[in-house]
Order: C-alpha cells, then structure tokens, then sequence
C-alpha cells in the first residue's frame, strides 16, 4: 500500500510512526510537504534530532500534482485547516481514498462537491475523530442507549486545555489552531465535543453560542465558549450544554448526563462513569484507562480494513460534514448574537 501525507507536522507525524508499527515497511509514504519544517516530533512530544524525511523513510515532495503522480492509494490529509478541502478535493478525483483529520473544514465551501466526487468514485473517506473508540464515550454511549438514567432530560459537556501546551515546541501565536482565518480556535480546534455529543444525541437543530476572544492568550481566535445545543426532537428537545476554552490549567473533558432517574457523570482524563440513582446511591462501572495513541492506532486500523473492504471507518465523512456543520452555526451564534439553525 502507497499512502501520501499531506502535511507532516505533530498529526501526521503520529500518523506515519502509527503505519510503521501496524505495517512496517510494507507501506510505502509519501509526503506532501509546503514548508518542509526540520522537526522531528517524538512520540512523548519531545524533539529528536534527525531529518524528518530520514527518520520515517519518506519521499518527500514540494508539489501536490507530483506527489498525486505517484498514485498513491490514500491520503491522509493532515494539514492545517484552512488546506484541508483542496487537498482533499484533489485527491478525490485522482481515485485516492480519505483520512481527513479532524475538523473537515474551517467552511462549507466545497463539501458538496468533496461528497459527490467520494461517492462517485466509490471512495473511502473518513474524518479523524478518535475519541468515539474511547472507553468512557463507550460506556456512555451504551448507558444512554439503555436508558440507564431513563430518558435523558438534559447533559452538559465541558473542555478545557492550555493552547500554549498543544505544542511547546513551537510558539503557539504562529500556529494555525488561534488563527481565525486559518480554522482555528476551540469550536473547530476541539470538535470532537460536538462529534461525540452529536453522537450521544443526535444531531441539534439549533445552536446558541456565546463567548469569544478573551485576549488572554493574545490570538484572534476564540479561546472560549458557552453553547447551548438543542438536541432531541420538537417533542422532546435536550438541552446540550458545552463549555470549551483553550485556557484552562490542568486539561479536562466531562460530560454529565441527567435523567428521568438518574445522573451520568463521566470523565475522560481520568477513565471513570459514575452513576448516582435517585436514592442516593452510586454505581461506578470499571472504565480501564487509556493509552491515548491506542485509540489512533485503532482508527487507522478500521480505515485499512474499510480500504480493503473489510468493513466501514470509524467515522464517515458524511458525519464529519454534519460535525462541521454544527461547529458553524456555533460561529455564526457567536457573530450574531441569537440561536442559529443548523443547516
């Protein structure tokens, strides 16, 4: 198998270390690469000497018609926000299959024609949001299911994680996750709240979105904000509250989920659900914790297997677009100052 990376920074370096201990040098990487920046980033986030090109075995190219020349047999499109649809869209119509990372877009522009060219040729694409193979979404997802609190009333998700310790490597005012005009900032940077809440329960009809930019960090992009998702049906909406910054000090990510008969407390970073029943009393179901690359290793293994028809990816790109389409109508909540249908 011949895979392209279209971007070879903290993302796609994961990737590629990811392919090398699932295939070894049975795959073959290519690189598609704008700035060609030196650094090679370790798996613990650390910076290890060498050439980044040397360090993972691969050829590099400066330009995106070349590197599709070789005919690779998917590209993984790991490249700041802003690039994401036109490498994608390139890469569709010469036959490559997808893994976009996460979100699909900063804009709609071009999505519809990105999911015609998918399905026209028989593509498999899919965006990474990895936190659906976590085991506290599991649970969640299958104590919501079973209505283990009864019928859920309301939840309330909440994120928070410093900006400036995504990458210390690097100055975080350079990178693109704060720059509004390059798709960054937390709705878009952190959508796998509103990918797994969507998840969780369906997707909103309508989204209030307030908060902004605090000027804390010195970015043009919001690093806080408050939403209001109203999920469910007409008959029975469910209010979705979400809170994420990119401030906070130490990270976290929670959901809290209230039921007719019950509340669902779950926490990511520290692998534990809880449920409290009306009498008082607590349930805490084992959740193991996590090796956070394990759920990327596991994701890039359902993306191969759907690749060889052996099943379907972790998440669709259709999906991913419905994501997106959600993070949006946050933005333009924020903008107008009024809820927002979701188109």
């Amino acid at each position: 198998m011949q895979i392209l990376m279209a971007g070879l920074g903290s993302a796609g370096q994961r990737h590629v270390r990811n392919l090398r201990t699932l295939f070894g040098d049975s795959v073959e990487i290519h690189a598609y690469r704008v700035r060609g920046l030196p650094r090679v980033i370790g798996a613990d986030g650390g910076i290890a000497p060498g050439s980044v090109d040397a360090t993972y075995g691969v050829r590099a190219f400066s330009s995106l018609d070349d590197a599709l020349a070789a005919r690779p047999d998917a590209v993984f499109v790991t490249n700041p926000t802003d690039q994401h649809l036109r490498v994608a869209q390139a890469a569709a119509q010469a036959g490559c299959h997808l893994f976009l990372e996460k979100p699909v877009s900063h804009t709609l522009d071009g999505v519809d024609a990105l999911l015609r060219t998918v399905a026209a040729r028989g593509l498999v694409a899919t965006v990474g949001y990895q936190f659906r193979l976590h085991p506290v979404f599991l649970a969640l997802r299958d104590l919501v299911a079973a209505q283990a609190v009864g019928r859920v009333l309301s939840a309330r998700l909440d994120f928070g994680e410093y900006l400036p310790a995504w990458h210390p490597w690097e100055n975080y005012r350079e990178m693109f996750h704060g720059q509004r005009a390059r798709g960054g900032g937390v709705i878009l940077e952190q959508s796998h709240d509103l990918d797994y809440a969507c998840a969780l329960f369906g997707r909103p009809s309508q989204v209030t979105a307030v908060g902004g930019c605090s000027g804390e960090l010195d970015i043009d992009a919001e690093d806080t904000v408050d939403m209001l998702l109203t999920c469910g049906s007409l008959e029975a909406p469910i209010p979705v509250h979400l809170h994420q910054d990119m401030l906070r000090r130490p990270a976290t990510r929670t959901c809290a989920v209230t039921g007719t008969l019950g509340r669902i407390e779950a926490d990511f970073m520290a692998g534990t659900v809880t449920i409290t029943r009306p009498d008082g009393s607590i349930d805490a179901p084992h959740v193991a914790m996590v090796d956070r690359n394990a759920l990327f290793l596991e994701e890039l293994r359902l993306f191969v297997r759907a690749i060889q028809g052996r099943g379907t990816p972790l998440v669709s790109l259709e999906e991913g677009v419905a994501t997106l389409r959600v993070a949006l109508a946050a933005h333009a909540s924020l903008r107008v100052g009024e809820p927002v249908g979701v188109c």
